[in-house]
């Protein structure tokens, strides 16, 4: 029997892993791209975001239709299903 005799807590992962980086996040209902600069337990906080209303093909650089937004942006944590760093 395989047994988990210890637990290691890694709090640069996830969210925090990539502030400062331009990341994007798939929600519930639309994707918005933007600049990740704060997390805390209900949000996040983006600068520069956009709202991504077509994406075009995933191996293009860039979104076919994505709209600037005019300030800062928080997303509530639990509306994002998955999310990841823009290169």
């Amino acid at each position: 029997m395989k047994v988990i005799k210890s637990i290691e807590i890694d709090n640069e992962e996830g969210f925090m892993a990539l502030i400062g980086k331009r990341i994007t996040c798939f929600c519930a209902v639309y994707i918005y791209t933007g600049d990740l600069i704060g997390v805390n337990d209900t949000c996040i906080k983006l600068e520069n975001p956009a709202i991504v209303y077509e994406t075009g093909e995933f191996t293009n650089k860039d979104w076919k239709d994505a709209q600037s937004l005019p300030n800062c942006l928080y997303l509530k944590t639990d509306m994002i299903e998955s999310f990841g760093e823009v290169k």
